[in-house]
C-alpha cells in the first residue's frame, strides 16, 4: 500500500503549481487551467484521506465528485465569460478585462 504522505507531497506540488499560475498567469485560459490543477490537488486529498481513514465509507470520493462538478460548471461559466470579452476587446489578457459592463 502506497503511503498517505506520497499522496499529500503529490497533492501540494499540484496545489503549488496551480498557485503559482493563477499569479504569475496573464491569460484568462491559462489561469483557469490553474485553477482546474488547484482543484484536482484538493480532490487527490479529499480521496487519499477517505481510503486511509474509513475505507468503507465513501464521503471521501462523494466529496470528491462534488469537486469535479463543481469544477466542470465552473468551466463552462468562465470560458464563456473568457470568450464574450474576447469577443469585446479581442484579448484574453485580464489585465485588459478590468472593467467588465454592458
Amino acid at each position: 500500500m502506497i503511503p498517505l504522505e506520497n499522496f499529500l507531497v503529490l497533492s501540494g506540488i499540484l496545489f503549488a503549481i496551480g498557485f503559482y499560475g493563477v499569479l504569475a498567469r496573464r491569460s484568462a485560459i491559462l489561469i483557469l487551467v490553474s485553477v482546474e490543477l488547484m482543484l484536482a490537488a484538493v480532490s487527490i486529498n479529499f480521496v487519499a484521506f477517505a481510503s486511509y481513514l474509513d475505507p468503507d465509507f465513501f464521503t471521501g470520493i462523494i466529496f470528491s465528485i462534488f469537486v469535479i462538478v463543481v469544477a466542470a460548471a465552473e468551466v463552462g461559466l468562465a470560458l464563456g465569460i473568457v470568450l464574450r470579452a474576447y469577443r469585446e476587446r479581442a484579448t484574453a489578457n485580464v489585465d485588459e478585462a478590468n472593467n467588465l459592463k454592458w
